[in-house]
C-alpha cells in the first residue's frame, strides 16, 4: 500500500499564504493596469463625443438665427446643415477605438462641420444687424466655449490613449496585453490646421 503524505495544518496554511503572496505580486506587476488605462481612455473618448454633440446641438439655432437676417446665404446655410447631418451619422463607440479608419471617418465628418461653421461665421460679418443680435451673440459665445471644450477633450483623449498604448506595447504590459487580447487604440491624426476651431468674432 502506497503511503500518501497528509497536509498538516501548517502546510495548508503555507499553501494559502503562498497563494495570497502570488496574488499580491500579480496585482503589483500590472495585471490591473491595462484595464484601468483602457477605461480611462474610453471615458476620455466619451467626453470628446459629448462636446461634439454639444456643438451639433447648437447648430440648428445658429442656422435659424442667421437665416432670419441673411436668407440669401442659402448655400452656406445648407452646407452647415448638411455637414451636421452627416457628422451626427458617423459615430464611434468605445469598442471601435482600436480601428483607425473609424476614427478617421469621425474626424473627417467633424472637420466638415468646422469648415462649414467657419464659412457661416464669416458670412455673418457682412450683416451688422445680425452681429448685434443678442441671440446670435449668445450662440457665438456658446460655440466658442464648446470649441474650447472640444480642444481640451481631444487633448485629454490623446494623452489617455498614449498612456494606454505605451502600456500595451512595452514590458511587462505587453505580456498582459496578450492575456487580455488588448490592442493599441487609435488617436486623432488631423493636421494642426484642421484641429483649429473656427474663428468666433464678436
Amino acid at each position: 500500500m502506497r503511503w500518501i503524505p497528509k497536509l498538516t495544518g501548517s502546510t495548508g496554511g503555507g499553501v494559502a499564504a503562498l497563494l495570497i503572496a502570488m496574488a499580491v505580486m500579480l496585482s503589483g506587476c500590472g495585471i490591473n493596469t491595462i484595464p484601468t488605462k483602457e477605461e480611462t481612455a474610453k471615458a476620455a473618448w466619451s467626453e470628446v463625443q459629448n462636446q461634439y454633440q454639444r456643438r451639433a446641438d447648437l447648430i440648428p439655432n445658429l442656422v435659424n438665427t442667421v437665416k432670419g437676417y441673411a436668407t440669401q446665404e442659402r448655400e452656406v446655410l445648407t452646407q452647415v446643415t448638411e455637414a451636421r447631418a452627416k457628422a451626427t451619422q458617423v459615430q464611434v463607440n468605445a469598442n471601435q477605438l482600436t480601428d483607425p479608419d473609424a476614427l478617421r471617418r469621425f474626424e473627417e465628418a467633424q472637420g466638415q462641420i468646422s469648415g462649414a461653421l467657419g464659412r457661416l461665421l464669416a458670412v455673418s460679418e457682412m450683416y451688422p444687424d445680425l452681429k448685434s443680435n443678442q441671440n446670435f451673440l449668445s450662440l457665438q459665445s456658446q460655440l466658442e466655449g464648446t470649441e474650447n471644450r472640444i480642444t481640451v477633450a481631444r487633448r485629454d483623449y490623446i494623452v489617455a490613449v498614449q498612456d494606454y498604448n505605451t502600456e500595451v506595447r512595452t514590458f511587462p504590459g505587453r505580456l498582459w496585453a496578450g492575456v487580455y487580447g488588448a490592442k493599441p487604440m487609435a488617436t486623432f491624426t488631423t493636421t494642426d490646421q484642421n484641429q483649429r476651431p473656427p474663428t468666433v468674432q464678436f
